[in-house]
């Protein structure tokens, strides 16, 4: 005679669950393709999270970019019109002109004083070494007194928006 052999766990008489009782192999075969998959998910969840914010973040400097690049050139655009009020202020006045004088005097100051406030400086280079990233060399004339290679008159204004270059100055620069 055959004895059938009951593969579930017994139950104890009140009903619950044998504490020593062995869970199957399909159970935790179950369990860790559950585990794998929560692993997985999560893993998904933390590379998109940081897709997403590198994605932000390129997109802020690209937009940041953008915007100095728009800025930096309608500054070089009004950089002539400055050159042109320089000059018109050196300009010897006639009888009369005075008042016309004045006026060019207020609009200049005007744009000094908005292209300080949005950042754009003058480069100082008189007494400075010649820098090709700097300076546009027209002239090299012998200076007694002045070293080889520095900048002896400024033709033209340099200007800088933070640190980059909106114009490089038109200079003199000695020669030995």
């Amino acid at each position: 005679m055959t004895e059938e052999v009951n593969e579930t766990p017994a139950l104890p008489q009140d009903g619950t669950p044998d504490p020593d009782a062995r869970p199957s192999d399909a159970a935790d075969d179950r369990m860790a393709q559950i585990t794998r998959e929560r692993d997985e998910y999560y893993d998904r969840v933390l590379r998109l999270t940081a897709e997403f914010d590198n994605y932000r973040k390129r997109i802020e400097r690209e937009r940041r970019e953008t915007g100095e690049r728009a800025a930096a050139s309608l500054f070089e655009e009004l950089l002539p019109i400055v050159d042109d009020l320089e000059r018109a202020l050196g300009a010897e006045a006639g009888p009369g002109a005075e008042s016309y004088r004045k006026g060019v005097e207020i609009i200049y100051k005007q744009l000094a004083d908005l292209l300080t406030r949005r950042g754009v400086t003058v480069m100082d280079v008189l007494g400075n070494d010649f820098d090709p990233h700097l300076h546009q060399a027209v002239a090299h004339e012998e200076s007694p007194g002045a070293r080889d290679g520095e900048v002896i008159e400024e033709l033209r204004r340099g200007y800088k928006l933070g640190e980059r270059l909106l114009r490089p100055a038109m200079v003199k620069v000695a020669k030995a």
